[in-house]
């Protein structure tokens, strides 16, 4: 079951690293493309494992409303902010411009993903 969760979430990791520069998804987004279909809340828990010192950009994932998961005014809340601005995501009141900012890759992208080079299956 353990080796389980963790492919799980390792497939989950590399589609979020799959998201580009200055694009956000949502969990339910995520969840979708890694495979995981309705696993939005598996994206949230896998995000709460992430190793530290991790280089999984956790910062481009948020709700599919647009707004930012996490309590606002938290320490964490506030470093997801300043990630996504220094992308130049614009954030206003806590909420990202779906239209504008969503990541919403080709068919191409998602069957040829730099990811897909480091599966461990074969």
């Amino acid at each position: 079951m353990k080796a389980a969760t963790e492919k799980r979430n390792e497939r989950i990791w590399a589609t979020i690293c799959d998201i580009p520069e200055g694009s956000v998804a949502s969990y339910g987004q995520i969840a979708e493309i890694a495979g995981i279909p309705r696993g939005a809340r598996q994206v949230g828990y896998a995000l709460r494992h992430l190793p530290k010192g991790s280089k999984v950009p956790w910062y481009r994932v948020i709700q599919a409303s647009g707004n930012i998961a996490l309590k606002v005014g938290t320490r964490a809340f506030n470093e997801q902010c300043k990630r996504l601005m220094m992308e130049d995501v614009a954030i206003l009141n806590g909420r990202i411009d779906m239209k504008k900012y969503r990541w919403q890759p080709d068919l191409d992208e998602l069957l040829w993903k730099p990811s897909a080079a480091w599966d461990d299956d074969e």
